[in-house]
């Protein structure tokens, strides 16, 4: 990977003393929520250890986030309120919410009234504009509420944000326990993996992930490729789709990606059999055929039972696993096979000490809780972009900043 991705120049918590510090903590709260509930609590959970550990040593904790696209203004169904509640029971501290526009003087009042060991989760930074452009007048609002910058939120470290990005270029900064471990997992899986190295790209679309495609052609020595970007490489080589998901003006690049693989000498692999339908729907009627055999009415919903035991028997002889996309449509029974039996296969493996798995992506998530196998895998990111634009080799700002910022 590119030098920017590495984690040997960070700091950590291990190199401040937070003691009687007031710590500007960015964590990513952007959690689904149904009212005033929290749907998916994963991302409260991975920042509270952080917190912890900093009230635990006489930190005042100010806990920044965003909720949504508010775009700049006052949005109260984004507030950040309810995610208070479940973040002190994750913390087991309380928490104080602390309720502004980002345009009055509660967030100082607040901070002035703090004691060590308080923990504050001040509202929504995406209710003010200076959040999203980086503004240097937000950015002094916000440092001059905290003596040092904490980032544990790798999910927005694709944005070159305030909160992201802007305020660790003034405040010691260092990377928060998630983060940390978030980049130690990645750094294993790509810059200094133990081989043979496969990752799996699955998905709807081409055109969503040509740069991470072309990139992992030449880093890993096998890649499966699976979901509907399968069909346009399945497309590429000739073989009948049918009426499936197909990126027709894409079938050259991926002509290109395929030569481009086997120039570098990674295997590629797609599917050999399918299971197709002419309705998509849950439980439509359905039939598994070789890819030759794809008639002209049906689409292509998931793998067969050949492809599974390929991509199974491609895991067992791997080292190392990096997983971002689905196989089929997932959400649809019974078209969730593929995904969820090759999920538990590298989930046995890795519960064994056999294999090191790393995932990540919204959809890839999603299908690891379906299939049971989230807490099996080595390290399960709950990154979308920032994870997707990681693996693509590209330079995050948030991880950048960090190595800029000098800890106190």
């Amino acid at each position: 990977m590119t030098e920017e991705t590495g984690v040997a120049s960070f700091r950590t918590l291990d190199d401040i003393d937070p003691k009687g510090k007031r710590i500007l903590l960015r964590a990513d709260l952007n959690v689904p929520l149904e009212g005033d509930e929290v749907l998916d609590s994963t991302r409260i959970s991975r920042v509270a250890p952080t917190i912890r550990e900093l009230t635990g040593k006489g930190a005042i904790v100010i806990v920044l986030s965003h909720l949504g696209r508010p775009k700049g203004t006052v949005v109260p169904d984004m507030t950040l309120k309810p995610v208070a509640e479940p973040l002190a029971k994750a913390v087991g501290l309380p928490v104080t919410f602390v309720e502004t526009t980002w345009d009055d003087d509660a967030p100082e009042r607040a901070v002035a009234a703090a004691q060590p060991g308080d923990v504050l989760l001040m509202e929504n930074t995406r209710f003010h504009p200076g959040e999203e452009q980086n503004q240097p007048g937000f950015v002094r609002k916000l440092m001059d509420l905290g003596d040092i910058y904490v980032d544990d939120a790798f999910s927005a470290a694709h944005r070159a944000h305030a909160t992201t990005e802007g305020i660790a270029h003034f405040l010691p900064a260092v990377a928060g326990r998630a983060m940390e471990a978030e980049l130690r997992a990645l750094e294993v899986a790509l810059e200094h993996p133990e081989r043979p190295l496969v990752a799996v790209v699955g998905g709807s679309k081409v055109s969503t992930k040509l740069d991470l495609l072309g990139t992992l052609a030449c880093k890993v020595d096998t890649m499966i490729i699976g979901g509907g970007m399968a069909n346009t490489f399945l497309a590429a080589r000739g073989k009948p789709i049918g009426r499936s998901l197909c990126e027709h003006d894409l079938v050259d690049r991926a002509h290109e990606i395929l030569d481009q693989a086997e120039a570098g000498g990674c295997n590629i692999m797609l599917p050999v059999d399918v299971v197709v339908a002419e309705d998509f729907k849950p439980h439509a009627h359905h039939r598994t055929v070789d890819v030759e055999k794809v008639n002209a009415k049906e689409r292509i919903l998931d793998i067969g039972p050949k492809t599974i035991q390929a991509v199974n028997d491609c895991f067992s002889k791997a080292r190392t696993l990096v997983w971002n996309g689905p196989f089929g449509v997932f959400e649809l029974e019974p078209f969730d096979r593929g995904t969820v039996l090759t999920a538990r296969h590298a989930a046995e493996l890795s519960r064994e000490g056999r294999l090191r798995s790393v995932a990540g992506g919204g959809d890839t998530v999603a299908a690891l809780n379906h299939a049971g196998v989230t807490d099996d895998f080595t390290y399960v990111s709950t990154a979308g972009g920032a994870f997707l634009e990681w693996l693509e080799g590209k330079s995050l700002p948030g991880v950048k900043v960090l190595e800029i910022g000098k800890a106190g």
